[in-house]
């Protein structure tokens, strides 16, 4: 497992908490316009949690906060290589959100698959 990753309202306030409460030390820190995100990764003793707030409504954090609220969203898996971990999914009848590796936070590529799979 590569990381957990969390919605939260606000960024900075989930920051301190995770700080207070599990001695989180932040690695990382981005905004990406596209993805409609401002998020950190920190790193809790081995584990990493990446912290998503969304930048509106109408984006996908967004839309999960109004739905669910906050807590966890994701949970991404490292792969060796993406383009044949996306192939065995989708022969194993998988939902693929994304057909092909896009670029996500912090230099990763990354691809989603529909919870529901």
């Amino acid at each position: 497992m590569h990381h957990l990753g969390v919605a939260v309202e606000n960024l900075d306030s989930a920051l301190a908490t995770y700080e207070r409460l599990f001695g989180a030390r932040v690695e990382h820190r981005a905004t990406v316009e596209d993805q409609g995100v401002r998020a950190a990764s920190v790193r809790i003793g081995e584990s990493r949690v990446e912290l998503l707030e969304p930048l509106g409504q109408d984006t996908p954090i967004g839309r999960f906060l109004a739905k669910r609220g906050p807590g966890m969203h994701h949970v991404a898996y490292e792969v060796t290589d993406l383009d044949t971990a996306l192939a065995e999914l989708t022969t194993a009848g998988a939902d693929l959100i994304d057909e092909r590796p896009r670029a996500g936070l912090f230099g990763l590529e990354v691809a989603f698959v529909h919870p529901d799979s």
